[in-house]
C-alpha cells in the first residue's frame, strides 16, 4: 500500500510541475529540481526516523499497537492527514477555461497553395483515431525510451541501496549494524547530499537537461565502481568512511539524474502528451523501485559483486542510449 497506491501521488506531482498550460518550458527542470530536493529530504529523514522509531517503539512504552514495527505507520498516518489539510487549503488546480490543449495551425507563407492532397493529409494526421505510434517521430520515441530507462535505473539503484545497506551492514563483520545504525548511515548520506541538491536548482536554470543527466550518471557510476573495487579488495578495505563515500556518490548522482526524466519529455513531446509521459515515467519508477528493493534485499545472498555488477550494467545500457540520442535529447535550459 505504501509503495504502491501512495507512490502514485509522485506521478501527479511531476505532471503538475511539467504541465504546459501553467508551467513554461524554462521552468520545468527547475521545478523538477525542487521535487528532487523533497525526494532528498525523504531519503535522509525517512531512514533516520524509521530507525529511531524502531528503537523507541520496542522500549518500555511499546505495546501491541505501538511498537517498533507499527510506529512509523502511525506517524506517517498523521503526516498524511496534515498533508491533505494543507492541500485542501492551499492547492490551486488548473482553471476550467485552460483544461483543454489548444494548438493553432502554422501560418502559410506567401505563395503557398493548399492542394486536395495536402488537405487529405491534414485530415488524416488530425484524425483522433490515429494510432499513437505514428503521432511521434522515431527520434521522439527514442527520447521516451531513454528517459523511461533512466527513470527505472535511478529508482532501481536507489531502492536497491536503501534495502541492501541494513542487510549488508548486519552481515559484515566490520560493521554488524542494527536497524537503528543502518538507518543513521542512510540518513547521513542523504543529508550530506542536500546542499548539492540545492545547487542543482541553480544548475537547472543554466544547463541543458542532457548535461545534468550525464553529470548525475557519471557521479553515481563512480560510486558503484569504487564500491565494486572495495568488495574485490576484501573485508580489510571495507570501513565506514569508504562505504559512506560510495553511498554518498550513488545517492547524489542518481538523485540528480532523476531530475530531468520528466522535464526532458515535456519539452520534446507535444503538450497533449504530458499525461501519457507522466504515466510512462511513473511506470518506470514503479518497476525500478519494486525490483530494486527485491534485488537489494537479496544482494548478500546472490553475491555483492553480482549485486553491484547488475547496477553498472543498467547504467551502461542507459549510457549507450543517451550517447546514440545525444542530439535528440537537446532541450531548452531551465
Amino acid at each position: 500500500m505504501v509503495s504502491g497506491l501512495s507512490f502514485t501521488l509522485w506521478m501527479y506531482c511531476k505532471r503538475y510541475c511539467s504541465d504546459p498550460r501553467i508551467v513554461g518550458v524554462r521552468r520545468r527542470t527547475t521545478l523538477a529540481a525542487w521535487l528532487v530536493i523533497g525526494q532528498g529530504v525523504g531519503l535522509s529523514f525517512g531512514p533516520f526516523a524509521g530507525g529511531l522509531l524502531y528503537k523507541v517503539g520496542f522500549g518500555r512504552r511499546g505495546t501491541s499497537v505501538w511498537n517498533g514495527f507499527t510506529a512509523p505507520a502511525w506517524v506517517m498516518a498523521g503526516v498524511w492527514v496534515l498533508f491533505w489539510a494543507l492541500v485542501w487549503r492551499y492547492y490551486e488546480d488548473i482553471p476550467l477555461e485552460r483544461r483543454t490543449f489548444q494548438t493553432a495551425p502554422e501560418p502559410l507563407a506567401a505563395g503557398d497553395v493548399i492542394t486536395l492532397q495536402d488537405a487529405a493529409t491534414v485530415t488524416q494526421t488530425t484524425n483522433p483515431r490515429l494510432s499513437l505510434i505514428f503521432q511521434l517521430t522515431l527520434q521522439q520515441w527514442g527520447a521516451v525510451l531513454c528517459m523511461c530507462w533512466f527513470a527505472m535505473t535511478c529508482f532501481f539503484i536507489l531502492g536497491a541501496w536503501e534495502s541492501n545497506i541494513p542487510v549488508f551492514g548486519a552481515s559484515m563483520p566490520p560493521f554488524h549494524w542494527s536497524p537503528f545504525a543502518a538507518g543513521n548511515f542512510l540518513a547521513l548520506g542523504g543529508a550530506t547530499t542536500f546542499p548539492f541538491l540545492i545547487l542543482n536548482l541553480l544548475l537547472a536554470r543554466r544547463t541543458q537537461d542532457r548535461l545534468i543527466l550525464a553529470l548525475g550518471t557519471t557521479l553515481g557510476s563512480g560510486g558503484l565502481i569504487i564500491f565494486l573495487g572495495l568488495l574485490g579488495a576484501g573485508e580489510k578495505a571495507l570501513n565506514y568512511g569508504a562505504v559512506f563515500v560510495c553511498w554518498w556518490t550513488v545517492a547524489l548522482g542518481f538523485n540528480l539524474a532523476s531530475t530531468v526524466t520528466m522535464s526532458t519529455l515535456s519539452k520534446k513531446l507535444p503538450p497533449k502528451w504530458n499525461g501519457r509521459t507522466s504515466l510512462a515515467i511513473q511506470y518506470s519508477n514503479y518497476i525500478g523501485r519494486v525490483t530494486g528493493a527485491v534485488w537489494g534485499g537479496s544482494g548478500v545472498a546472490v553475491g555483492m559483486r553480482n549485486y553491484v555488477g547488475l547496477q553498472i550494467g543498467l547504467v551502461g545500457v542507459g549510457t549507450i542510449l543517451s550517447l546514440s540520442l545525444w542530439r535528440t535529447l537537446k532541450t531548452r535550459m531551465g
